[in-house]
């Protein structure tokens, strides 16, 4: 059974003018996403801003996503690192904080061979009882799972159930869901490739749109599986603008600037990441806009 099906949203982390955590209006954005039907809330991921978060606030966030949404939808909670030690010790402890599942990404920066990551997700996997999603986005890391490591991955590693595929190769995932045999729950990573991917057999996706869009991200899965294709890939097409809005510039730079333009107030990034160019500014506005939700 897969750990969720439909649209999860990979939760911004909110923080105050002095760069704390702002738990209060991380509270309120939670509800935003259970109102709009989002399916599960995917915590401290790279839209979470999770590679500058202490270990410490790491898991404090977990925790409280955990008891703010007290057994609504799926919490998954981002526990990934270059680094397969810290990788366990975050998995392990957010286990003890109740997730319903993982994400793992691969180890950026030292660049692994399939090999390496076989042991590296293996390991993580053999410390916890959790379910696992591997997530992979060779963009952000210089590193991609190979379809055959991750068909291997899902079929020895027992909870080890699933990917998050954001190369943005489709014919990687088209591979992939060829050796599949259904042994793998394929999501997508890219807000443009919702739709395509659920026609390869996804279970649904792991959005960075769904933060301004909760619902319409959630009803291009739904009127999917609901045999309403056309309603499924409207939805998408019209979202385009938007996507690539969001993706302008690194994320979550755009989606944080989105959200404050909403009066949501997800305030500041934490450094390196700086607030938006006044240009792109402009291009996210205007195609939130243009999608009617400004």
């Amino acid at each position: 059974m897969a750990v969720f099906t439909g649209a999860g949203v990979a939760i911004v982390t909110p923080f105050k003018a002095n760069g704390e955590v702002n738990y209060e209006k991380f509270g309120e954005l939670l509800e935003f996403q259970i109102k709009g039907g989002t399916d599960a809330i995917i915590v401290c991921g790279t839209t979470g801003e999770a590679s500058t978060l202490t270990h410490e606030e790491h898991l404090e966030v977990i925790k409280y996503c955990v008891e703010k949404v007290n057994g609504r939808i799926p919490v998954i909670a981002g526990t990934g690192s270059n680094c397969t030690e810290t990788a366990i010790y975050l998995s392990t402890e957010a286990e003890k904080h109740g997730v319903d599942g993982l994400l793992t990404v691969t180890p950026y920066y030292n660049k692994a061979t399939q090999k390496g990551l076989f042991a590296h997700f293996k390991a993580i996997a053999d410390s916890v009882k959790l379910p696992i999603i591997l997530y992979n986005v060779p963009s952000r890391t210089g590193c991609n799972i190979l379809p055959e490591t991750i068909v291997k991955l899902c079929t020895e590693v027992e909870n080890i159930v699933g990917v998050k595929e954001a190369s943005g190769n489709i014919s990687q995932v088209v591979k992939l869901m060829s050796l599949a045999e259904g042994k793998v729950d394929l999501y997508s990573g890219n807000d443009d490739q919702i739709f395509s991917l659920l026609t390869l057999g996804g279970k649904g996706v792991i959005s960075v749109l769904s933060n301004v869009a909760p619902k319409e991200t959630h009803d291009i899965c739904e009127k999917f599986f609901a045999g309403d294709m056309e309603g499924s890939r409207d939805i998408q097409l019209r979202a385009i603008e938007l996507c690539d809005a969001l993706f302008c510039e690194v994320n979550p730079i755009p989606v944080k600037k989105g959200l404050n333009l909403m009066n949501m107030e997800a305030g500041p990034l934490r450094m390196p990441l700086t607030e938006m160019e006044e240009a792109n500014a402009v291009k996210l506005e205007k195609a939130m806009k243009d999608f009617g939700i400004l």
